[in-house]
């Protein structure tokens, strides 16, 4: 309890009233109807010896281990936590059906509406859903039940329960946003754009034969019968970080009208004079990354508000970085519109689950064995990842910015490698998939990736895959005052001022990237966007209060990275 406590002290402060839970949670499939039940919840803690205890009130949608949840508290195995919640919905809510939603529930749950069990769901990073119409009378009581054992059978990313180093305090319980809809009884139940450099192909289930599709740019209307509609783009204009054009529809069917949008944006590998690249709208693109874990002080998993996920898009671009590695975590798909909407690319890594093993996964790839070496996966993890890992890529389908996927990190709970990249590529040709990011490489995968910590960076590419670096850095800085926990400080080479940490940064980069970046270099993540609880080797401090390093600093460096690469090409 006493990290705990040191752990409260931090805080974003992050107050944009532009930015809240308020906000509609599902930007690529939107409608008017939307009642949202964040806020306050009564929650107790069932104990493993079945004694029932009375916590309080919890603040929805923050894990129970933050402190915005007002509760602040680590839970012990076999805890079941019983959130409870009092709704009634407004009058004339009831279209014909009522839907409840969850953006994400750690690990495993049950939900019961009016003491009626209307979904089940296991695993803690993905949203799911009930019909909730047959259950709802005129006062509603949701309960919601949690176990989080933290099995390793579930994706888990960095949580641990005995955080510290280079693993983070567990969340437990409900962290994203819990909310309702209505929708007449035949209606649209979801939409896929396929967009390609001048039309976009939209395919839709659900709903009744005529459909109407109005692009809100320019005011076109479209009327089609059946599922699908191929739409020539008159004039395009081409997302991308520098130019982030979203194309803005609505779609009807009988009572039902959603809102969309779509962007034309296409990511590829190519050769170019025997060399591969990563390729953005045809042309060659270095992706100039930074890893981000998505951990906030005052929330863990859950900024304060959504102008958290804001200020580390802008401020990694205002850095001059192009991508954002989605490192071990899925974000609620607010996240990922904003990104969209901001202009920066993600990379997106599939929660990893399975045991990590300090041996086999860091010491020996770091001295040089990282080949041939697997794990074995029970059929329960097996099913649980591959399940997951497609949801996925159905959740993110739509979003722009998403372009790479990152299958197995570092070896953690990697298993058929080869077999994996071929269900998941299958899934989606439009993304680049790195199948075995860091070591243990195997044979199908769209890039070459590599991390390199504890040695100089010597990278040259053997094969037409584009290379990734796909981590490096890691360059410790700590400022006392903005630290988690002043008495542990983790990190792979350590500065003790701001003029060593930006000498050291501008060292690694000029030294030993732009030279790897001239003999084939294609992407480089460097960890990373911010301080950790324990890990300080952040651009920015855990609270977000400073930047380590001189902005125009950095930007000199990025403007270096990017004219190395253009020189590359000719």
């Amino acid at each position: 309890m006493k990290k705990q406590a040191q752990f409260n002290t931090l805080t974003t402060n992050f107050i944009d009233e532009r930015y809240s839970y308020n906000l509609y949670p599902r930007p690529t499939f939107k409608r008017d109807s939307f009642y949202n039940l964040n806020g306050e919840w009564d929650l107790s803690i069932k104990q493993k010896k079945g004694m029932l205890n009375k916590v309080g009130k919890i603040e929805v949608p923050y894990p129970i281990e933050s402190a915005l949840s007002k509760i602040a508290r680590q839970i012990n195995k076999g805890d079941v936590l019983l959130y409870e919640k009092e709704f009634c919905l407004p009058s004339g809510f009831n279209k014909g059906k009522v839907l409840l939603h969850f953006g994400a529930v750690d690990q495993v749950c049950e939900v019961f509406v009016n003491g009626k069990l209307v979904v089940k769901h296991e695993g803690g990073y993905l949203p799911f859903s009930a019909d909730i119409t047959g259950a709802l009378e005129d006062k509603n009581i949701l309960k919601v039940c949690v176990k989080d054992d933290l099995s390793f059978d579930y994706g888990y990313g960095k949580q641990k329960v005995k955080r510290g180093g280079m693993w983070y305090t567990k969340v437990s319980g409900i962290w994203q946003t819990v909310w309702i809809e209505s929708v007449p009884k035949t209606h649209i139940e979801s939409i896929k754009c396929y967009p390609t450099l001048n039309s976009v192909k939209i395919v839709v289930l659900g709903g009744k034969e005529k459909k109407t599709l109005t692009i809100l740019e320019s005011g076109e209307e479209y009327v089609f019968k059946g599922n699908e509609i191929t739409i020539d783009i008159k004039n395009p204009k081409l997302w991308s970080p520098d130019t982030p054009f979203l194309y803005h529809f609505t779609l009807s069917d009988g009572e039902d009208k959603v809102s969309s949008y779509f962007a034309l944006r296409t990511i590829e590998t190519k050769t170019i004079n025997g060399k591969g690249y990563i390729a953005l709208n045809n042309e060659p693109i270095f992706l100039h990354a930074v890893l981000d874990q998505g951990y906030f002080p005052d929330g863990i998993y859950t900024p304060k508000s959504p102008e958290g996920y804001v200020f580390d898009i802008l401020k990694m671009k205002e850095l001059g970085f192009n991508t954002l590695r989605k490192h071990a975590k899925l974000e609620p798909e607010l996240f990922y519109s904003l990104c969209d909407e901001l202009g920066i690319l993600v990379m997106q890594d599939f929660v990893n689950c399975g045991k990590y093993n300090f041996l086999i996964d860091t010491v020996l790839p770091t001295i040089g064995f990282k080949k041939g070496i697997t794990h074995r996966a029970s059929k329960k993890r097996r099913n649980q990842f591959e399940s997951d890992a497609v949801k996925t890529i159905e959740f993110l389908h739509s979003h722009p910015s998403v372009c790479y996927y990152t299958i197995f990190n570092e070896g953690w709970g990697q298993y058929d490698a080869d077999s994996i990249y071929s269900l998941l590529k299958s899934r989606d040709t439009s993304r680049i998939f790195d199948t075995t990011s860091g070591w243990f490489f195997k044979h199908n995968s769209d890039v070459d990736s590599h991390h390199i910590y504890f040695k100089k960076i010597k990278l040259k590419a053997k094969s037409l895959r584009p290379l990734i670096l796909s981590e490096f850095g890691g360059y410790s800085y700590k400022l006392d005052e903005h630290s988690f926990n002043p008495h542990e400080t983790y990190g792979y080479k350590h500065f003790y001022s701001k003029d060593e940490f930006e000498s050291g940064l501008k060292e690694l980069y000029l030294n030993q990237i732009v030279p790897a970046i001239k003999l084939g270099l294609c992407g480089a993540v460097l960890t990373q966007l911010s301080d950790v609880e324990d890990e300080t080797n952040g651009l920015y401090t855990y609270d977000r209060k400073v930047c380590k390093i001189d902005i125009k600093v950095m930007r000199e460096i990025s403007n270096t990275v990017y004219s190395a690469f253009n020189s590359s090409l000719s």
